[in-house]
């Protein structure tokens, strides 16, 4: 199989995290919400499945915030992305901050589901399924990419008007929190198209959340209120 087949990306939008990459790290930069969000996130995955001693991949790790986190609680993490200069951020970090049992690769999900498959114990594919051409294809290489039992857990943005007022036009263009054009209201994913995709590829949805933003605040919260952002835990039948 060619390497045009197997990667499903959209140039245009690893340019954009390119020309950003060096500022993933900076909690006051463009980043500063996937910054407020992780421990939210990475407290949800933990509590479902305690990553100690777990192997792990984080699909889509861009500057390595949760894969860094996630191999802090005692995983043995590899973190994939198509953005070399992202990885390179990554890989810098990870050295720097000494953290140990991770490991960052430039290659597909659907590549690495070919070499390795049914090799991890989890597998989180967070903030990117709205960015790719075929998000589908994604969800079929988690479930290829984690064992039978395995969780695989995602986070995208719901494709409403609701959304579009807040993810698009509020985040982007009104509380400018992150940089416009960052999200596209046609790549957003109902939950119902999303679970669809889970249930073709083998993983059953265990459970669902939330995830809302109080701009008076300025912080995040867990919630049952899918309506804008939200997380699936799934697990792959055996």
């Amino acid at each position: 199989m060619s390497e045009e087949t197997v990667v499903n990306a959209d140039p245009a939008e690893l340019a954009k995290f390119s020309e950003l990459a060096h500022r993933w790290w900076d909690p006051d930069s463009e980043f500063r919400p996937l910054h407020q969000i992780n421990p939210l996130r990475l407290d949800w995955i933990n509590g479902l499945c305690p990553l100690a001693g777990k192997r792990v991949l984080d699909v889509g790790c861009g500057g390595g915030i949760l894969a860094d986190s996630m191999a802090r609680k005692g995983a043995h993490v590899t973190g994939i992305d198509l953005s070399s200069k992202a990885l390179r951020v990554a890989q810098l970090h990870a050295l720097e901050a000494q953290t140990s049992q991770i490991q960052y690769r430039e290659v597909s999900a659907e590549a690495l589901a070919q070499e390795q498959p049914a090799s991890f114990d989890v597998v989180t594919c967070m903030e990117m399924l709205e960015h790719v051409p075929d998000p589908a294809s994604v969800v079929r290489a988690c479930a290829a990419l984690v064992k039978p039992g395995g969780w695989v857990f995602f986070s995208t943005i719901h494709r409403n008007a609701k959304a579009f007022m807040l993810a698009i036009v509020g985040a982007e263009y009104v509380l400018n929190m992150l940089p416009r054009g960052t999200h596209e209201y046609a790549k957003m994913i109902r939950p119902n198209e999303l679970a669809a995709s889970c249930r073709q590829a083998g993983l059953d949805v265990q459970g669902t959340r939330g995830l809302e933003y109080n701009p008076l605040t300025q912080r995040y919260r867990l919630s049952a209120d899918t309506s804008v952002n939200y997380l699936f835990a799934t697990q792959r039948t055996a």
